[in-house]
Protein backbone atom coordinates (compact mmCIF):
# COMPACT_ATOMS: atom_id res chain seq x y z
CA UNK A 1 0.00 0.00 0.00
CA UNK A 2 1.47 3.36 -1.00
CA UNK A 3 1.55 6.35 1.27
CA UNK A 4 1.51 10.00 0.25
CA UNK A 5 4.58 11.93 1.48
CA UNK A 6 4.19 13.97 4.61
CA UNK A 7 3.50 17.61 3.96
CA UNK A 8 6.56 19.71 4.68
CA UNK A 9 6.01 22.25 7.44
CA UNK A 10 6.75 25.71 6.16
CA UNK A 11 8.98 27.96 8.31
CA UNK A 12 6.39 30.77 8.37
CA UNK A 13 3.35 28.57 8.89
CA UNK A 14 2.93 29.66 12.51
CA UNK A 15 3.49 33.37 11.80
CA UNK A 16 -0.10 34.47 12.33
CA UNK A 17 -1.43 38.05 12.45
CA UNK A 18 -1.75 37.74 16.23
CA UNK A 19 1.91 36.71 16.54
CA UNK A 20 2.96 39.67 14.36
CA UNK A 21 0.99 42.21 16.37
CA UNK A 22 2.01 40.70 19.70
CA UNK A 23 5.67 40.78 18.63
CA UNK A 24 5.47 44.51 17.86
CA UNK A 25 3.63 45.22 21.12
CA UNK A 26 6.25 43.24 23.07
CA UNK A 27 8.53 46.22 22.39
CA UNK A 28 6.05 48.63 24.05
CA UNK A 29 4.35 49.84 20.88
CA UNK A 30 0.55 49.96 20.82
CA UNK A 31 -0.88 48.60 17.59
CA UNK A 32 -4.15 49.83 16.13
CA UNK A 33 -4.70 46.41 14.54
CA UNK A 34 -3.94 47.44 10.96
CA UNK A 35 -1.62 45.02 9.20
CA UNK A 36 -0.46 45.20 5.59
CA UNK A 37 1.73 42.50 4.04
CA UNK A 38 4.45 43.97 1.80
CA UNK A 39 6.19 42.36 -1.15
CA UNK A 40 8.83 40.09 0.32
CA UNK A 41 9.44 36.44 -0.40
CA UNK A 42 12.61 35.49 1.42
CA UNK A 43 11.44 37.02 4.70
CA UNK A 44 8.03 38.27 5.77
CA UNK A 45 7.59 42.04 5.95
CA UNK A 46 4.54 43.93 7.21
CA UNK A 47 3.43 47.50 7.73
CA UNK A 48 1.96 47.67 11.22
CA UNK A 49 -0.32 50.53 12.22
CA UNK A 50 0.24 52.15 15.61
CA UNK A 51 -1.92 54.22 17.92
CA UNK A 52 -1.01 57.94 17.67
CA UNK A 53 2.24 57.17 15.79
CA UNK A 54 3.26 56.59 12.18
CA UNK A 55 3.21 52.94 11.10
CA UNK A 56 6.32 50.78 11.44
CA UNK A 57 7.77 48.11 9.18
CA UNK A 58 8.18 44.73 10.88
CA UNK A 59 10.55 42.26 9.22
CA UNK A 60 10.45 38.61 10.29
CA UNK A 61 13.54 36.71 9.21
CA UNK A 62 13.35 33.35 7.49
CA UNK A 63 14.46 30.77 10.05
CA UNK A 64 17.88 29.21 9.54
CA UNK A 65 18.86 31.48 6.65
CA UNK A 66 21.24 33.84 8.45
CA UNK A 67 22.95 33.57 11.79
CA UNK A 68 22.24 36.21 14.43
CA UNK A 69 25.74 37.56 13.85
CA UNK A 70 25.10 37.95 10.12
CA UNK A 71 21.80 39.76 10.70
CA UNK A 72 23.32 42.07 13.28
CA UNK A 73 26.20 42.83 10.94
CA UNK A 74 23.64 43.90 8.34
CA UNK A 75 21.98 46.13 10.95
CA UNK A 76 25.28 47.69 12.02
CA UNK A 77 26.21 48.29 8.38
CA UNK A 78 22.88 50.03 7.73
CA UNK A 79 23.38 52.25 10.77
CA UNK A 80 26.97 53.02 9.79
CA UNK A 81 25.80 54.19 6.36
CA UNK A 82 22.96 56.24 7.86
CA UNK A 83 25.38 57.83 10.33
CA UNK A 84 27.56 58.78 7.35
CA UNK A 85 24.63 60.78 5.96
CA UNK A 86 23.40 58.25 3.40
CA UNK A 87 19.68 57.74 2.85
CA UNK A 88 19.61 54.14 4.07
CA UNK A 89 16.76 52.86 6.23
CA UNK A 90 18.29 51.28 9.35
CA UNK A 91 16.43 49.18 11.96
CA UNK A 92 15.19 50.89 15.10
CA UNK A 93 16.89 50.27 18.43
CA UNK A 94 14.99 49.33 21.57
CA UNK A 95 15.85 51.03 24.91
CA UNK A 96 18.72 48.56 25.42
CA UNK A 97 20.20 49.36 22.00
CA UNK A 98 19.13 46.05 20.43
CA UNK A 99 17.86 45.84 16.86
CA UNK A 100 17.22 42.09 16.60
CA UNK A 101 14.36 40.70 18.67
CA UNK A 102 12.72 37.34 19.30
CA UNK A 103 9.04 36.48 19.68
CA UNK A 104 7.04 33.31 19.13
CA UNK A 105 10.05 31.49 17.75
CA UNK A 106 10.81 34.19 15.17
CA UNK A 107 13.56 36.76 14.92
CA UNK A 108 12.37 40.19 13.81
CA UNK A 109 13.33 43.84 13.50
CA UNK A 110 11.40 47.11 13.27
CA UNK A 111 12.15 49.99 10.93
CA UNK A 112 10.56 53.36 10.16
CA UNK A 113 8.27 53.41 7.16
CA UNK A 114 9.58 55.17 4.07
CA UNK A 115 7.33 55.61 1.05
CA UNK A 116 8.26 55.99 -2.57
CA UNK A 117 8.31 54.40 -6.00
CA UNK A 118 10.91 52.94 -8.33
CA UNK A 119 13.24 55.57 -9.83
CA UNK A 120 13.31 56.50 -13.51
CA UNK A 121 16.62 54.92 -14.49
CA UNK A 122 16.26 56.24 -18.04
CA UNK A 123 16.75 59.75 -16.66
CA UNK A 124 20.39 60.90 -16.85
CA UNK A 125 20.07 63.19 -13.83
CA UNK A 126 18.62 60.39 -11.71
CA UNK A 127 21.45 58.07 -12.72
CA UNK A 128 24.06 60.69 -11.85
CA UNK A 129 22.42 61.22 -8.46
CA UNK A 130 22.45 57.47 -7.89
CA UNK A 131 26.10 57.47 -8.92
CA UNK A 132 26.97 60.08 -6.29
CA UNK A 133 25.08 58.07 -3.71
CA UNK A 134 26.89 54.84 -4.59
CA UNK A 135 30.25 56.59 -4.66
CA UNK A 136 29.72 57.72 -1.07
CA UNK A 137 28.36 54.28 -0.13
CA UNK A 138 31.34 52.39 -1.56
CA UNK A 139 33.84 54.83 -0.07
CA UNK A 140 32.34 53.92 3.31
CA UNK A 141 32.01 50.24 2.39
CA UNK A 142 35.70 49.98 1.64
CA UNK A 143 36.76 51.16 5.11
CA UNK A 144 36.39 47.76 6.78
CA UNK A 145 35.28 44.20 6.08
CA UNK A 146 32.38 41.99 7.05
CA UNK A 147 33.12 39.12 9.39
CA UNK A 148 29.86 37.19 9.08
CA UNK A 149 28.45 38.09 5.65
CA UNK A 150 29.25 36.08 2.50
CA UNK A 151 31.26 36.96 -0.61
CA UNK A 152 29.72 36.89 -4.08
CA UNK A 153 31.80 34.15 -5.70
CA UNK A 154 31.63 31.90 -8.73
CA UNK A 155 31.33 28.90 -6.42
CA UNK A 156 28.48 30.26 -4.31
CA UNK A 157 26.37 31.93 -7.02
CA UNK A 158 27.31 29.76 -9.98
CA UNK A 159 28.59 26.28 -9.24
CA UNK A 160 26.37 25.65 -6.20
CA UNK A 161 23.32 26.92 -8.09
CA UNK A 162 23.95 24.73 -11.13
CA UNK A 163 24.54 21.68 -8.95
CA UNK A 164 21.28 22.21 -7.06
CA UNK A 165 19.23 22.84 -10.21
CA UNK A 166 20.55 19.76 -11.98
CA UNK A 167 19.81 17.58 -8.96
CA UNK A 168 16.38 18.99 -8.15
CA UNK A 169 14.68 21.08 -10.81
CA UNK A 170 15.78 20.91 -14.45
CA UNK A 171 13.47 18.54 -16.39
CA UNK A 172 15.15 15.33 -17.52
CA UNK A 173 14.70 16.07 -21.23
CA UNK A 174 16.43 19.46 -20.86
CA UNK A 175 19.11 18.39 -18.41
CA UNK A 176 21.83 17.54 -21.00
CA UNK A 177 21.41 20.91 -22.75
CA UNK A 178 21.39 22.83 -19.46
CA UNK A 179 24.38 20.95 -18.05
CA UNK A 180 26.51 21.48 -21.15
CA UNK A 181 25.59 25.17 -21.41
CA UNK A 182 26.12 25.82 -17.68
CA UNK A 183 29.55 24.18 -17.81
CA UNK A 184 30.59 26.42 -20.71
CA UNK A 185 29.24 29.50 -18.96
CA UNK A 186 31.05 28.75 -15.71
CA UNK A 187 34.30 28.36 -17.65
CA UNK A 188 33.72 31.68 -19.42
CA UNK A 189 32.87 33.43 -16.16
CA UNK A 190 35.94 31.99 -14.45
CA UNK A 191 38.12 33.27 -17.29
CA UNK A 192 36.42 36.69 -17.34
CA UNK A 193 36.71 37.27 -13.59
CA UNK A 194 40.36 36.21 -13.44
CA UNK A 195 42.58 36.00 -10.40
CA UNK A 196 42.25 39.67 -9.36
CA UNK A 197 38.51 39.49 -8.63
CA UNK A 198 38.77 38.79 -4.89
CA UNK A 199 41.10 41.76 -4.39
CA UNK A 200 38.33 44.15 -5.47
CA UNK A 201 35.59 42.98 -3.09
CA UNK A 202 34.20 45.50 -0.61
CA UNK A 203 30.99 45.80 1.42
CA UNK A 204 28.15 46.47 -1.04
CA UNK A 205 24.35 46.38 -1.06
CA UNK A 206 24.45 43.29 -3.26
CA UNK A 207 20.85 43.40 -4.51
CA UNK A 208 20.32 46.97 -5.68
CA UNK A 209 17.41 46.46 -8.05
CA UNK A 210 14.81 49.17 -8.67
CA UNK A 211 12.45 47.77 -6.05
CA UNK A 212 14.96 48.50 -3.28
CA UNK A 213 15.19 52.19 -4.20
CA UNK A 214 12.24 54.26 -2.97
CA UNK A 215 12.06 57.55 -4.89
CA UNK A 216 9.90 60.51 -3.91
CA UNK A 217 10.14 64.26 -4.56
CA UNK A 218 13.69 64.13 -6.00
CA UNK A 219 14.85 62.19 -2.95
CA UNK A 220 15.23 58.50 -2.32
CA UNK A 221 15.82 55.90 0.35
CA UNK A 222 17.54 52.56 -0.12
CA UNK A 223 16.03 49.61 1.74
CA UNK A 224 16.52 45.87 2.26
CA UNK A 225 20.19 45.14 2.87
CA UNK A 226 19.30 41.49 3.50
CA UNK A 227 21.76 40.38 0.79
CA UNK A 228 24.60 42.75 1.64
CA UNK A 229 27.90 41.03 1.02
CA UNK A 230 31.47 41.36 -0.17
CA UNK A 231 31.54 41.97 -3.93
CA UNK A 232 33.19 44.34 -6.38
CA UNK A 233 31.65 47.81 -6.56
CA UNK A 234 30.40 47.13 -10.08
CA UNK A 235 27.85 44.68 -8.60
CA UNK A 236 25.78 47.61 -7.33
CA UNK A 237 26.39 49.65 -10.48
CA UNK A 238 25.54 47.19 -13.24
CA UNK A 239 22.08 46.61 -11.77
CA UNK A 240 21.22 50.21 -12.71
CA UNK A 241 21.93 49.46 -16.40
CA UNK A 242 19.46 48.02 -18.90
CA UNK A 243 18.65 47.88 -22.59
CA UNK A 244 20.94 47.50 -25.58
CA UNK A 245 24.68 47.98 -25.37
CA UNK A 246 24.59 51.59 -26.59
CA UNK A 247 21.94 52.48 -24.02
CA UNK A 248 23.92 50.81 -21.23
CA UNK A 249 27.03 52.73 -22.24
CA UNK A 250 25.16 56.04 -21.87
CA UNK A 251 23.70 54.95 -18.54
CA UNK A 252 27.13 53.90 -17.27
CA UNK A 253 28.59 57.28 -18.22
CA UNK A 254 25.80 59.05 -16.30
CA UNK A 255 26.34 56.89 -13.20
CA UNK A 256 30.12 57.29 -13.23
CA UNK A 257 29.79 61.05 -13.67
CA UNK A 258 28.46 61.14 -10.10
CA UNK A 259 30.25 58.08 -8.71
CA UNK A 260 33.79 59.25 -9.45
CA UNK A 261 33.25 62.41 -7.43
CA UNK A 262 33.48 60.28 -4.28
CA UNK A 263 35.09 56.95 -5.12
CA UNK A 264 37.42 55.42 -7.68
CA UNK A 265 36.31 52.51 -9.83
CA UNK A 266 39.09 50.38 -11.36
CA UNK A 267 38.25 50.06 -15.07
CA UNK A 268 38.95 46.31 -14.92
CA UNK A 269 35.60 45.90 -13.16
CA UNK A 270 33.76 46.73 -16.39
CA UNK A 271 35.00 43.33 -17.63
CA UNK A 272 32.88 41.65 -14.96
CA UNK A 273 29.42 43.07 -15.72
CA UNK A 274 28.17 40.24 -17.93
CA UNK A 275 29.81 37.62 -15.71
CA UNK A 276 27.99 38.99 -12.66
CA UNK A 277 24.74 39.28 -14.60
CA UNK A 278 25.00 35.60 -15.59
CA UNK A 279 25.76 34.52 -12.03
CA UNK A 280 22.70 36.42 -10.83
CA UNK A 281 20.50 34.61 -13.35
CA UNK A 282 21.80 31.23 -12.21
CA UNK A 283 21.47 32.12 -8.55
CA UNK A 284 17.94 33.49 -9.04
CA UNK A 285 16.79 30.23 -10.67
CA UNK A 286 18.26 28.22 -7.80
CA UNK A 287 16.70 30.60 -5.26
CA UNK A 288 13.27 29.94 -6.75
CA UNK A 289 13.91 26.20 -6.84
CA UNK A 290 14.91 26.12 -3.18
CA UNK A 291 11.67 27.85 -2.16
CA UNK A 292 9.15 25.74 -4.09
CA UNK A 293 7.40 24.63 -0.88
CA UNK A 294 6.87 28.21 0.29
CA UNK A 295 3.23 29.25 -0.34
CA UNK A 296 4.34 32.82 -1.07
CA UNK A 297 6.58 31.55 -3.88
CA UNK A 298 3.97 29.17 -5.25
CA UNK A 299 1.44 31.98 -5.64
CA UNK A 300 3.93 34.61 -6.86
CA UNK A 301 5.85 32.39 -9.30
CA UNK A 302 3.32 29.79 -10.54
CA UNK A 303 5.19 29.49 -13.84
CA UNK A 304 8.43 28.32 -12.22
CA UNK A 305 9.40 24.75 -13.06
CA UNK A 306 7.35 24.46 -16.23
CA UNK A 307 8.97 23.26 -19.44
CA UNK A 308 8.35 26.72 -20.89
CA UNK A 309 10.22 28.32 -17.99
CA UNK A 310 13.26 26.09 -18.46
CA UNK A 311 13.28 26.55 -22.23
CA UNK A 312 13.20 30.34 -21.78
CA UNK A 313 15.86 30.18 -19.04
CA UNK A 314 18.20 28.17 -21.24
CA UNK A 315 17.61 30.63 -24.10
CA UNK A 316 18.46 33.55 -21.80
CA UNK A 317 21.64 31.80 -20.70
CA UNK A 318 22.61 31.25 -24.33
CA UNK A 319 22.19 34.98 -24.90
CA UNK A 320 24.50 35.53 -21.94
CA UNK A 321 26.98 33.13 -23.48
CA UNK A 322 27.12 35.40 -26.51
CA UNK A 323 27.38 38.50 -24.32
CA UNK A 324 30.36 37.00 -22.50
CA UNK A 325 32.18 36.68 -25.80
CA UNK A 326 31.70 40.36 -26.65
CA UNK A 327 34.08 43.11 -25.63
CA UNK A 328 33.07 44.70 -22.29
CA UNK A 329 31.69 48.20 -22.02
CA UNK A 330 34.48 50.71 -22.45
CA UNK A 331 35.54 53.35 -19.96
CA UNK A 332 33.47 56.43 -20.85
CA UNK A 333 35.99 59.13 -19.83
Amino acid sequence: MSHSPERETHPFESLTPDIILDAVESLDYVSDGRLLALNSYENRVFQVGLEAQPPLIAKFYRPERWSDDAILEEHHYSQELADAGLSVVAPLKDPTGSTLHNFGGFRFSLSPRRGGYAPDLDNEDVLTMMGRFLGRWHAQGGLREFRHRPTLTLARFGEDSVEYLLANSVPADLRPAYEALASQLLDSIRERLGSAYSNHCIRVHGDLHRGNILWRDDYFNVVDLDDCCHAPAIQDIWMLLSGEREQQALQLAAVLKGYLQFCDLPPVQLNWIEALRTLRMMHYAAWLARRQTDPAFISAFPWFGSSRYWSDHILSLREQQAALQEAPLTWPF
